[in-house]
């Protein structure tokens, strides 16, 4: 059987020939940028998760600073017992620290507050009464911390600049709510020891 392949070919038969191979590189093409898209957005999505981390409100957990230091702080909400001991050995060490007390607190125990403002440490804002600040209305937050610093600034002259939300409550509507009267919320990045043991023992 013989066959007879002619290698002449018309113009309308490149036509299509040349279509397709145009394709296949617009095809090339494209998948390569889609690659090229892929590969970026992988190397940059920690840095957009970052941004979009960045945007939300957070209170202040540490300060940068070139020397070893570090800052301590205390709340106070019930009791008064151990005051008086605590300001005796930040007293021996040189040491002073942020008391963030409650205003009810403040009411029960007023020579405590004034004895922790006249040994040199601060006495900060904890909340009036120590409420669920997510739960409660922007007029209501600033009411409350508004009556803390009063009652602090009565007893001491000095009046509260930072405050330590109850219950670490620190959604942005709160933040926002505490940053437009000029308060500073602060929150701590390494909690003691030993109320991390008590919070265990009251599990048992």
């Amino acid at each position: 059987m013989l066959f007879h392949f002619d290698r002449r070919k018309t113009k309308k038969e490149k036509r299509p020939t040349r279509f397709l191979v145009l394709r296949r590189k617009w095809l090339t093409l494209a998948a390569a940028g889609l690659v090229a898209i892929a590969v970026f957005a992988a190397v940059n999505y920690p840095a957009a998760v970052s941004a979009s981390a960045a945007t939300r409100q957070l209170p202040i957990y540490c300060v940068q600073r070139d020397q070893k230091v570090c800052s301590i702080s205390f709340d106070a909400a019930w009791g008064a017992d151990n005051t008086q001991k605590i300001l005796d050995v930040l007293k021996e060490y040189g040491v002073t620290c942020t008391f963030f007390v409650v205003g009810n607190w403040a009411d029960q125990y007023p020579e405590q507050a004034k004895a922790i403002v006249d040994s040199g440490n601060e006495l900060m804002n904890h909340s009036n009464a120590h409420d669920h600040y997510n739960s409660l209305t922007a007029d209501q937050i600033i009411a409350d911390v508004n009556t803390c610093n009063d009652k602090i600034e009565a007893l001491t002259g000095v009046r509260p600049t930072l405050i330590r939300c109850p219950f670490g409550e620190y959604d942005d509507h709160v933040i926002s709510t505490i940053r437009s009267i000029g308060m500073e919320p602060i929150q701590w990045d390494v909690e003691a020891l030993a109320a991390v043991g008590r919070r265990k023992s009251m599990k048992k």
